[in-house]
């Protein structure tokens, strides 16, 4: 039964560290744009590079 006054605290601390974590992040933005990364890898904005020599050019 020793233990448990050590084991409560730490579960309390452990609690409050991950709240205050949360808290953190909410109040940094880490939330704000939900749906812009799932939407994001849906367009493609890789372009072909036209600057460089054809298939058929290279074999010449």
């Amino acid at each position: 039964m020793n233990i448990l006054i050590f084991l409560v605290p730490a579960a309390l601390l452990l609690g409050l560290l991950g709240l205050a974590a949360f808290l953190w992040s909410l109040r940094s933005g880490q939330y704000d744009d939900l749906e812009g990364a799932a939407e994001r890898i849906l367009y493609d904005d890789d372009k072909p590079d036209n600057d460089g020599p054809d298939d058929d050019e290279r074999r010449s």
